[in-house]
């Protein structure tokens, strides 16, 4: 006989999403009050919103709140590093010849910068022999 643990976020007396994992019931709930609170605060707003609309970006905005936290200024985005990537592999001969011009600039840029951090330790070591 096997034993599975579930676990049931409930609202308002009715099975919403059913669960085998604590963490992911627990982060559903939270986005459900989440929810909740944003659709409570659109209620006062002077705009009009039908229920199943407001419900839709109540639901829409919870389950994106990082976004929305970087959009509010709340939180810093995250730094994405201007390295090329390949993506597909099907590319054009001009799009092949582009990204290789990309990725020699970024090594020279690369280059360039390690030359300097070396000559500097260099130059400090001389003066002081």
């Amino acid at each position: 006989m096997a034993v599975e643990s579930r676990f049931v976020v409930i609202r308002q007396g009715v099975e919403v999403e059913t669960f085998m994992d604590k963490r992911a019931a627990d982060e559903y709930d939270k986005m459900l009050d989440m929810a909740d609170n944003l659709s409570e605060m659109f209620e006062h707003a002077p705009v009009e919103l039908s229920e199943s609309i407001r419900e839709e970006l109540c639901v829409y905005l919870a389950q994106n709140r990082e976004e929305v936290l970087i959009a509010l200024q709340a939180k810093k985005a995250k730094v994405v590093s201007n390295k090329a990537t390949v993506s597909s592999p099907k590319k054009t001969k001009d799009e092949v010849d582009n990204s290789a011009e990309v990725v020699e600039a970024d090594s020279v840029k690369v280059t360039t910068e390690k030359v300097k951090k070396v000559k500097a330790p260099s130059k400090a070591k001389t003066a002081v022999a």
